[in-house]
């Protein structure tokens, strides 16, 4: 199946000036796969290391000094391979050994003409005393679920993709019907590769339901090993109460739903680690539409996405004739489900991290997001079904004199104020 970080790979390699690379992301998103077809289409050479805390020789290559003169000599024996300066050097689950991480600074400044992809969270590194990350010496890519448009490539609807792409609204008009069935399915399946690959040879709900559970009991088990002894209780707690926080009527995170009479400080480690493991997103509020707008987030309010779309449904037991048969769905969950997948498609796209929310300080007035992208703010509400009433979305506008994006079910349609763009588009609009 193929990615779309797959360009990104190409224009990092080709670079003349070229830092180690990162790809950072949640476990079971494909970072090994991309890395290793990447490796396999581009170079000529490569060698591929599993930063396993229990691979003594590895983790004591990296325990003395992290000069690569010293280091490379090292690889090589314990590879059994020449590294050349065409070879591509792969660290995979490299927050297992924090010390190669670190490495990657000394790489950058000594010997930039090796070229160096690492792979993993970063889950844990600011607990490990003695090390640090290697800021700026570093380039940075976040590999997520599949997105939409690549859910329609995987399933062979490449020109549908295409025709999003190409703002042809006249003609993405005409397969509206089309595109509304293929987004209800991606509700159901979400972008985890696994669960995408069982969806296309099977076209059988159950068998990607099963998928989806595997990997949730494999997050679990991932925080009783990975996760600091003292925080995997309100570790647990956090994530398993994402589907009660994101489908109550205000999706702010209210530490009340954890424990009775629990303050930040008490969870403020488990999120962070959440954060770093990969599998939550974190959108702040903003108190106003400014550039930037981290100059205007609100560090204490927040809401907490998940992962990706098809986890949350088979987190919640969502039976699939619920969203295939009827909109019932969207109405009971109170848009929660159509905001996660919003979500997932700004923060995987160009809009990266510059993804917020705004609620009005002295009202009941909230947008669902407020995103930064190419020095201009777009306001956003979203709109599960075809219900067009955007009152919040009027009155932020207006304050602040910018023209909003409400994506619903409804096709495109521009007006003085605002802009409609179907939920399934809204993934490709900002390109």
């Amino acid at each position: 199946m193929e990615r779309d970080i797959m360009k990104d790979l190409l224009k990092w390699k080709n670079k003349s000036k070229r830092k180690p690379l990162l790809v950072r992301g949640a476990r079971q998103v494909g970072k090994t796969w991309i890395i290793k077809e990447f490796a396999k289409a581009e170079f000529a050479d490569s060698i591929y290391f599993v930063c396993d805390k229990k691979n003594e020789t590895l983790a004591g290559i990296f325990n003395g000094p992290l000069d690569p003169e010293r280091i490379i000599p090292l690889l090589e024996l314990a590879s059994g391979k020449k590294i050349k300066e065409e070879t591509l050097l792969i660290f995979d689950e490299i927050q297992e050994i924090p010390r190669a991480l670190e490495s990657l600074k000394y790489f950058c400044e000594q010997a930039p003409d090796i070229p160096i992809v690492a792979a993993g969270s970063l889950m844990g590194i600011a607990l490990h005393e003695g090390t640090s990350f290697p800021v700026g010496k570093v380039e940075e890519f976040f590999l997520y679920p599949m997105t939409f448009e690549e859910f329609l490539d995987a399933n062979g609807k490449n020109g549908l993709r295409m025709l999003l792409e190409s703002k042809d609204h006249d003609s993405v008009r005409a397969l509206a019907g089309e595109y509304k069935e293929l987004l209800k399915t991606y509700y159901l399946v979400g972008g985890m590769p696994e669960a995408v690959e069982s969806w296309i040879r099977t076209k059988d709900y159950a068998e990607v339901r099963s998928v989806q559970k595997g990997l949730i009991d494999f997050y679990d088990n991932d925080f009783s090993k990975h996760a600091p002894a003292g925080e995997i209780v309100k570790i647990r707690a956090v994530w398993n109460s994402l589907l009660k926080q994101l489908t109550k009527e205000n999706r702010k995170f209210i530490y009340g739903l954890l424990r009775t009479g629990s303050r930040a400080k008490d969870y403020e480690v488990a999120i962070n680690w959440l954060k770093d493991y990969g599998i939550i997103r974190i959108v702040k509020r903003v108190s106003k539409a400014g550039l930037p707008l981290k100059a205007y987030e609100d560090l204490d309010v927040f809401k907490i996405y998940m992962l990706d779309v098809g986890l949350m449904c088979a987190m919640g037991d969502l039976d699939p004739a619920v969203i295939l048969e009827s909109n019932s769905i969207f109405a009971e969950f109170k848009g929660a489900l159509t905001e996660q997948y919003v979500c997932e498609q700004l923060t995987a796209g160009p809009v990266g991290n510059s993804v917020y929310y705004w609620s009005a300080d002295n009202s009941t007035g909230e947008l669902d997001f407020v995103v930064q992208y190419k020095n201009t703010v777009y306001p956003i509400e979203v709109k599960a079904e075809e219900n067009l009433k955007a009152k919040s979305l009027k009155v932020f506008c207006d304050r602040y004199g910018l023209t909003g994006i409400r994506t619903s079910m409804s096709d495109y349609r521009e007006q003085e104020w605002m802009t409609n763009v179907p939920l399934y588009m809204i993934g490709s609009y900002l390109l």
